[in-house]
């Protein structure tokens, strides 16, 4: 048959996971003469062939494929014919637009993780053993392509067995860029939190004697630091949790693998993949079996990750125990990544384990949860981000979009691809804000991305939005202003390329709406062109604005006001009884005068406020702990809900309220205040005939979450994007679709 020559051009994850040796074992295979490179798209693969072996070729790769690759697009051209003598992986071309998938950090492989414990094996025990398929990927990397010119392992020269490795198109370790050895590689080193290097030899049983003692140790890892301490250590975890200002939110724990995992928590089949996975994430699960004293306070759900480097592997191959693994941050500030960065926190581990390789892009672990057998991630980070999504659409423009407050995200997006960062932080400090600044220059220097539109929150004084500003004049490029829950639901449509009108359900915290209040508990009918409020939860005062969303007992306070005006100052509650006489009599005044009391329409101020009313939390001192602790008191053998009016477009909840707080049992008023959201969405939903859209950081509540799903089956949710606020930056890019 006649030859010709081809060019294949493959996009997607396709560099740092072993895509052109397996290539080239393809090749080898099929005898086929040619090249193949990494570019600035992708792959590109030349070869001389036969049309029915091109098609034999193609259909190889595409069932074949390595286990960490993915392909969003193959292209076959023919091209100008030329003769090989044989099948070469070639030099690198970097030039051109940066299109390629950047890879995520993943596990550590059953095969280094096997070689790492066989005492024959010249990296027996090494603490940074990799390959093409496993380890650091994104964390490491300065540009794109992905080689190691282009990563913190340029300063780390491969010795000649290595090297070997490196340079072997048939050997696992070909052209995996993060390898290295004892004789080559990087190195541990042990310091006390004064900074002292301490002795260097067997670094990990030292440590692992450190914890059993409870001593609080700084682990550098993949994308950042650990606090670590041993989990069966009470007294260990109540240090922890003082010295890092951090009285109840839960702490989650590595433990050592699945039979570890099972003596503490329920697992099911599907969370037990998820916790087995390539991207190890923290997954959330109920069912606890054994109480550790002070790590997760209150609640009955543990968040558990399995280790997923080698040198977490040899810790807890020393320890046997779960530990504590809690990210190295001060609040409200990025995870720290260098040890300038970990000195804010000198005063709360007691010793540091370091290594020599510089972390370019921090990526804190990411959390999953599984609600009706469906993932939902909660925090899109280590091993899924940065996440590639193509749109229905493409773009108007090259788009950079910022995000909202919390939660922090950002997107570039070109064409019909967005690139979704991982999460950052709360915008709430200097340092976070500045952090934010870094990870938008990262996507913009890897990508050699140039925005002409940035997008942003409406509101005006979010840092996200100063930013934008900001920025806007220093490029001198246009903004656009995107409202929050209207990106809260294209963020699910983009995710699962829906088209035509959708029916959305927005319920979160904070949110500025179109007429200035907070919105939070909103009804909309959404496309890409546009969006129409339907319906939402009637405004409540917020008591002292900001200062409410951390005290349940204001929100609760005013609803009080709200159903009952001054006589509610001589109820007998658990509301009334958290202020003192004077207070009560304050913040009625502002109340009644309007002082201070931003209206909201907010569903998570809404769980605040029956926390509060129940006597189960009052103060917060964390996001989402209201939510959390009402889950604990639901039972499914419960049946009925309160009282709402709904009434054009309007839903009024005092009706809640006042039957609530007549209940006697609180397994009966949380139980019922659940279904009685259900019905919310069931009868606004009701007259329309198109999909349920549900998005939001109040559906991060698993109750919720699943009671909604049992009614709804065909409910939408996003399962690659969270429901918070870090899918903002999805949905602010999907407002600006072209039309055409």
């Amino acid at each position: 048959m006649e030859l010709s020559t081809y060019k294949i051009q493959i996009e997607g994850t396709v560099q740092g996971v072993g895509f052109r040796p397996f290539i080239y074992t393809l090749a080898d295979r099929y005898a086929l003469k040619g090249t193949v490179l990494n570019g600035t798209h992708g792959v590109e693969i030349v070869i001389t062939t036969t049309q029915r072996e091109l098609e034999t070729f193609v259909s190889a790769i595409k069932e074949e494929l390595p286990p960490l690759a993915s392909i969003d697009k193959m292209t076959t051209t023919q091209i100008a014919q030329t003769t090989f003598t044989d099948f070469q992986i070639i030099s690198t071309d970097d030039e051109g637009e940066v299109t390629v998938r950047i890879p995520a950090d993943v596990s550590i492989c059953k095969q280094c993780k096997q070689e790492l414990f066989d005492p024959h094996n010249r990296r027996y025990k090494y603490p940074f053993i990799t390959c093409t398929q496993c380890g650091v990927r994104y964390s490491i990397i300065y540009d794109l392509p992905y080689d190691r010119v282009h990563t913190s392992m340029k300063f780390f020269e491969m010795c000649k067995a290595c090297e070997e490795e490196y340079s072997n198109p048939l050997d696992r370790r070909y052209h995996a860029q993060p390898i290295g050895c004892y004789e080559c590689g990087p190195t541990l080193e042990l310091r006390d939190n004064q900074g002292t290097v301490l002795e260097k030899p067997k670094e990990v049983q030292k440590v692992a004697a450190l914890l059993k003692e409870g001593n609080i140790v700084a682990v550098k890892g993949v994308g950042g630091y650990h606090l670590m301490c041993d989990a069966s250590n009470a007294e260990a975890v109540s240090k922890l949790r003082a010295r890092k200002h951090r009285p109840s939110k839960p702490f989650a724990l590595m433990v050592k693998d699945i039979s570890m995992a099972r003596e503490l928590v329920e697992v099911s089949a599907k969370e037990e993949e998820l916790l087995s996975s390539a991207q190890r994430p923290i997954v959330l699960l109920e069912g606890m079996k054994k109480e550790l004293e002070g790590v997760a306070p209150k609640l009955t759900r543990l968040g558990l990750f399995l280790p997923y480097t080698p040198l977490h592997l040899l810790l807890l191959d020393e320890l046997q125990r779960p530990l504590v693994a809690t990210s190295a941050n001060v609040t409200d500030e990025p995870i720290c990544t260098n040890l300038e960065s970990l000195e804010k926190l000198q005063g709360v581990y007691d010793y540091v384990l370091e290594h020599n390789r510089s972390i370019v892009n921090g990526c804190d672990d990411s959390v999953v949860m599984v609600v009706d057998d469906q993932e939902v991630i909660l925090r899109r980070s280590r091993g899924y981000a940065p996440a590639s999504i193509t749109l229905p659409k493409r773009l108007i423009e090259n788009v950079l979009a910022l995000g909202a407050n919390q939660k922090s995200t950002v997107a570039i997006g070109f064409d019909n691809q967005v690139i979704l960062s991982p999460h950052i932080c709360d915008l709430d400090s200097i340092a976070s804000v500045e952090y934010f600044r870094k990870n938008i220059e990262s996507l913009e220097r890897i990508y050699s991305f140039s925005p002409t539109l940035i997008a942003h929150d409406k509101h005006p004084n979010y840092e996200s939005t100063k930013v934008a500003k900001e920025m806007s004049q220093e490029k001198g490029i246009p903004t656009q202003e995107v409202q929050h829950h209207y990106a809260h639901i294209l963020g699910v449509m983009a995710e699962k390329q829906l088209q035509g009108k959708v029916f959305g359900v927005a319920f979160d915290g904070t949110g500025y709406g179109d007429d200035g209040n907070l919105w939070g508990g909103e009804f909309m009918v959404c496309d890409y062109e546009g969006y129409e409020r339907v319906a939402h939860i009637n405004y409540f005062k917020l008591l002292g604005g900001a200062k409410a969303i951390k005290e349940p007992k204001r929100v609760a306070l005013s609803l009080l006001f709200d159903l009952y005006q001054e006589d509610a100052l001589t109820l007998d509650n658990p509301t009334i009884q958290a202020f003192t006489e004077v207070e009560l009599k304050i913040y009625f005044l502002a109340w009644q005068k309007g002082l201070n009391t931003p209206l909201s329409s907010s569903v998570g101020r809404l769980f605040d406020a029956v926390a509060s009313l129940l006597g189960i939390c009052q103060l917060m001192s964390f996001e989402g702990e209201s939510g959390m602790l009402l889950e604990e008191y639901y039972s499914s053998d419960v049946v009925g809900h309160y009282s709402f009016r709904y009434d054009n477009g309007k839903i009024d909840i005092v009706p809640i309220v006042s039957e609530l707080i007549q209940e006697k049992d609180t397994v009966v008023a949380v139980s019922k205040f659940f279904h009685t959201l259900v019905e919310m969405i069931a009868v606004v939903y009701a007259p329309y005939h198109m999909p349920l859209i549900l998005s939001g950081g109040v559906f991060q509540n698993r109750v919720l979450l699943s009671l909604i799903l049992r009614r709804f089956p065909d409910a939408v949710i996003s399962n690659n994007i969270p429901p918070n606020d870090g899918g903002i930056a999805l949905g602010q890019l999907a407002s600006l679709l072209d039309d055409f």
